[in-house]
């Protein structure tokens, strides 16, 4: 049984591994053809900047993952901002009052829950205790 385990574990860090190479991959080839639009075009505009940054996060995100193992909340969070950011600054002269609204409404309430996971995170941190006895933060 314990020898099933093992694998199924090796198994399951593989297809994570091979997954995050995909990510990774795919993200830098969205990078290069957005730099290759902005260079044909001969203009960068603020919505081409958004887009790049939503990449570089994307890109951090998988890095702070295969280096710690853990997947901190509040990056998924940050990108969420920014693409919400970027669609209401494309799409500005096409949306009504109502939708800018909740745009505007759901940056405030994901940058308000990412202060309360801040908050918790400073205040509430989760401990384990590392084989050396050492206390380590769960949350990166």
């Amino acid at each position: 049984m314990k020898d099933v385990k093992e694998k199924s574990t090796r198994l399951l860090r593989s297809i994570e591994s091979v997954g995050l190479g995909i990510v990774s991959i795919s993200t830098l080839i969205a990078f290069g053809f957005e730099v290759s639009s902005m260079l044909e075009v001969g203009r960068v505009s603020l919505a081409d900047l958004l887009l790049m940054f939503i990449y570089l996060e994307v890109l951090a995100m998988v890095a702070v993952y295969l280096e710690s193992g853990k997947l901190p909340v509040r990056m998924p969070l940050y990108i969420a901002i920014v693409a919400l950011a970027r669609y209401l600054i494309l799409d500005m002269k096409n949306l009504d009052t109502w939708r800018i609204l909740g745009i505007g409404s759901a940056i405030l309430l994901i940058a308000v829950t990412v202060l309360v996971i801040r908050y918790g995170h400073s205040k509430f941190a989760y401990l384990n205790e590392s084989k050396s006895g050492q206390s380590i933060d769960a949350d990166p």
